[in-house]
């Protein structure tokens, strides 16, 4: 049913654009004028919706790019929120620095590393009882919108 209504556009267009075209071109040659460039409409909407087509998946694109990073961050904040409490558990408190959790394990080498590049905000509360884990997103800088922190709350 759409087809045949766009096919019926489509045709209503096309015929109106000749007709509108004819009468142009019988204008200009009585009136000695130089022709117009004249684009069918059809065009016009080709290249709206491509435009329209492209803002909108960039949006998308943008939106899930951005969706997604704060997603693996969050759960980078949780491995690591883990691996925290397996030394608190072997320890009685919470190391000192968060790169104490890398030891000799290869694996965990850039584990203080976000997925921006920046170290992680790290700090102890309650003297080695508690702390604050949070990535400082992706501008670097702490307490700012973009901070990312995983299943703690803030202090």
């Amino acid at each position: 049913m759409l087809e045949s209504i766009a096919d019926f556009l489509s045709l209503y267009l096309h015929f109106k654009f000749d007709k509108d075209k004819k009468k142009r071109r019988q204008f200009e040659k009585e009136n000695n004028l130089p022709k117009k460039f004249m684009i069918n409409p059809l065009i016009w909407i080709v290249l709206f919706v491509v435009v329209l087509g492209s803002i909108i998946g960039i949006g998308i694109s943008v939106y899930q790019h951005y969706y997604a990073n704060n997603k693996n961050i969050t759960e980078k904040i949780i491995k690591i929120e883990q691996i925290l409490e397996k030394e608190k558990e072997s320890l009685g408190i919470y190391p000192e620095k968060l790169t104490d959790i890398i030891r000799n394990n290869p694996l965990r080498k850039n584990i203080c590393l976000d997925i921006w590049g920046n170290e992680y905000h790290y700090e102890l509360l309650e003297n080695g009882k508690n702390y604050v884990l949070l990535s400082k997103g992706l501008d670097g800088i702490l307490n700012t919108d973009d901070d990312v922190n995983g299943n703690k709350n803030l202090p």
